[in-house]
């Protein structure tokens, strides 16, 4: 247990926020700090062909201790935190044995982490938790995930009495902003397939996750003297309510859960004479999600025709697809994590990501990729925490998954 705090502090305490409005890869320089760090420490345990190239993806093999053919499989996750909320001077904080009660972060601040809010707490009561000192994220997206894979693979390679494949590691960049498998070498990776160990909850194995889509919609105004606007003015400030007003008011994040779709308007800039508006379309079901691009687009049209004039201009864009496309055909590598967990005493939680991996974008480029729980809670800001039996788990579950493969057919 000790191993892995210490570890996963050494990695928390490094800020490695990444920039959604940089060019360049990583999107920060700061991303490097980490990432030469883990290089170092792949060495140190033992790894071999370890390798960082240009843009700071990170890959190294344990080679396999068996005689005869295994797949070759490999463990995925981020070094980047998200730029949500910062991630600047760091200060975990230990809560051994967690008494179930509310946790003051911060006395001064008055910041609480409470069991009545945040009520999967009560399923650590009498566990270690780290947590933040309420100013900052924690990190746990994804250096929990990091932890797990450089633990395990020390651990497999202090215990050769453990029979494995030959097997992959990747830590990349810039997951958080969208990018992180941009620039992600397949072929050099060399995998058969691949897990992500970026989910939440322990027992949570998954391997769909929504359609994406980005949509800009500028609207188009005429600035004129207010004084003298009538029959002359066009506030695209109105027009763009109504368009927002069109869209259905409950297929919002704040009223769906499963596997309902959303429609999110991220932000809003305007004035009279521009108005642009940022969403993003969300949906499991394929047919579902390009019928949500196509209620867009009518709509814009539909407003532009009652205006006699193109007043709004719509891009749309796709980001990541549902890797459940791609997982399906091959099954086989979630049964193995699931008969893993299950042999760990583990409650499998199977169900659909509201959001999106690598491993969506990794499936699509080649690489079937699930994803696998890392233990942490409250993503991307001050309530963030991550129980420590949470990744003692999920190392073992790295295990036993390389174990269970070499002794696949």
């Amino acid at each position: 247990m000790q191993n892995i705090i210490d570890r996963f502090i050494s990695y928390a305490t490094i800020d490695t926020q990444s920039d959604p409005t940089s060019k360049s890869t990583p999107s920060t320089k700061k991303q490097w700090d980490l990432a030469n760090k883990l290089v170092e420490e792949l060495k140190a345990i033992g790894m071999k062909e370890v390798t960082i190239d240009e843009n700071a993806y990170i890959m190294a093999t344990l080679p396999s201790n068996v005689d005869h053919e295994v797949p070759t499989i490999g463990f995925i996750s981020h070094f980047d935190t998200s730029p949500d909320f910062t991630g600047t001077n760091v200060k975990p904080q230990i809560i051994e044995n967690y008494d179930g009660k509310d946790i003051i972060l911060n006395a001064e601040q008055d910041i609480i982490l409470s069991p009545d809010y945040f009520e999967d707490l009560h399923l650590y009561k009498g566990q270690t938790l780290i947590t933040t000192d309420g100013t900052t994220l924690l990190g746990a997206d994804d250096k929990a995930g990091i932890c797990e894979i450089v633990s395990a693979m020390e651990h497999l390679i202090n215990h050769p009495e453990i029979k494995h494949g030959k097997i992959r590691v990747g830590f990349t960049p810039d997951e958080e902003i969208g990018r992180g498998a941009h620039k992600f070498d397949v072929a050099k990776f060399g995998a058969d397939w691949a897990y992500t160990m970026d989910g939440s909850q322990i027992g949570e194995l998954e391997y769909e996750n929504f359609n994406a889509a980005g949509a800009v919609v500028k609207v188009k105004g005429k600035i004129v003297h207010p004084g003298y606007a009538k029959g002359k003015m066009i506030n695209s400030m109105y027009i763009a309510q109504e368009f927002i007003n069109s869209l259905p008011r409950l297929e919002t994040p704040e009223h769906t859960e499963g596997y309902e779709g959303f429609f999110h308007l991220c932000s809003m800039k305007g004035e009279v004479e521009e108005t642009e508006l940022e969403y993003i379309i969300r949906d499991h079901n394929r047919r579902h999600f390009e019928a949500r691009k196509e209620v867009m687009q009518k709509l814009a049209d539909d407003i532009n025709e009652q205006y006699g004039r193109v007043v709004i201009e719509i891009s749309i864009k796709d980001q990541y697809f549902n890797m459940k496309e791609k997982v399906e055909p091959v099954m086989h590598i979630v049964d193995i994590a699931e008969e893993a967990m299950k042999q760990l005493h583990i409650k499998p939680l199977i169900k659909a990501i509201r959001g999106g991996t690598d491993g969506s974008q990794l499936s699509y480029m080649g690489l079937p990729c699930p994803n696998i729980f890392a233990g942490g809670h409250n993503f991307h800001g001050r309530y963030e925490y991550v129980p420590v039996e949470s990744m003692q788990k999920a190392t073992q579950v790295i295990c036993k998954i390389a174990e269970l493969t070499a002794l696949k057919k």
